[in-house]
């Protein structure tokens, strides 16, 4: 007979605590700073930190600079880690559990939904989402993009990876500024810049505001070769957040006007 006296899995010996649950919860929404945590589970900073680090060093939770304020950082929620975290702890349960399970298949009609994605430029990053989550939802989900200072065309790298990599066309997109959208109503507002974060207009309290703190890819070098494999690495990331988001999209209420 096998002992019963193993160690606890991993995932279970982090999520357990609640205050590291209540932390996973709330990063599992978006990116989040260490003093927003800090209200939104009503604990001091210190102990915020201490419990993030250990999630951090558990794989569950990373951490990237804030390009707005280089003294600050964004704590963000690995789903795939946690995925397969939750899979290894229940294989160590009994093995019929073992293995990650397949994400939900998407609805056959898509809420009628509207969603913005914004960042500085709309050239990269915020298109990008918008075309991702186009295609994945069917174009049954509206969706559009804008920025807070936008520039004068698409980058070629973004057109050429979404192209390539994913059969996407965006090379007629123009940018466009974030001023242009004040009168439509959106049901999610999705933030890819620490910058636009902080200047993005009010839509109404219809909204849900969620952040993905994602570096600005042109900035990643000076040579093209550096520019294009960053906007390759922010796209898969993008797609991967996409993926993530479709569940919650797919259980959101129609709002009726």
């Amino acid at each position: 007979m096998a002992s019963s006296e193993q160690a606890l899995p991993a995932f279970v010996r982090l999520a357990a605590h609640t205050l590291r649950w209540r932390l996973l919860t709330e990063l599992a929404v978006g990116d989040l700073r260490v003093r927003e945590l800090m209200t939104l589970v009503g604990a001091p900073q210190n102990l915020v930190s201490y419990h993030l680090r250990l999630l951090r060093d558990g794989g569950l939770v990373t951490a990237t600079r804030s390009s707005h304020d280089g003294r600050d950082s964004y704590y963000r929620l690995d789903l795939d880690r946690c995925a397969q975290a939750l899979a290894g702890a229940g294989a160590a349960l009994h093995p019929a559990l073992r293995g990650v399970p397949e994400p939900p298949a998407p609805p056959p009609r898509w809420p009628r939904l509207s969603v913005l994605f914004a960042c500085t430029g709309n050239s990269a990053r915020s298109p990008v989402a918008e075309a991702l989550l186009r295609h994945h939802t069917a174009g049954q989900v509206t969706v559009t993009s804008a920025g807070s200072r936008p520039a004068a065309r698409m980058n070629p790298h973004a057109v050429r990876v979404l192209r390539e990599q994913y059969g996407i066309d965006i090379a007629d997109r123009r940018p466009r500024h974030l001023d242009t959208l004040r009168d439509r109503r959106f049901d999610y507002v999705i933030t890819l810049c620490d910058k636009v974060r902080e200047s993005c207009p009010e839509f109404g309290d219809h909204a849900r505001w969620i952040h993905w703190s994602t570096p600005d890819p042109a900035a990643a070098g000076r040579s093209e070769q550096d520019v294009h494999a960053a906007l390759g690495r922010a796209t898969a990331d993008i797609d991967t957040r996409i993926r993530h988001l479709l569940p919650v999209l797919a259980q959101t209420p129609e709002a009726h006007s």
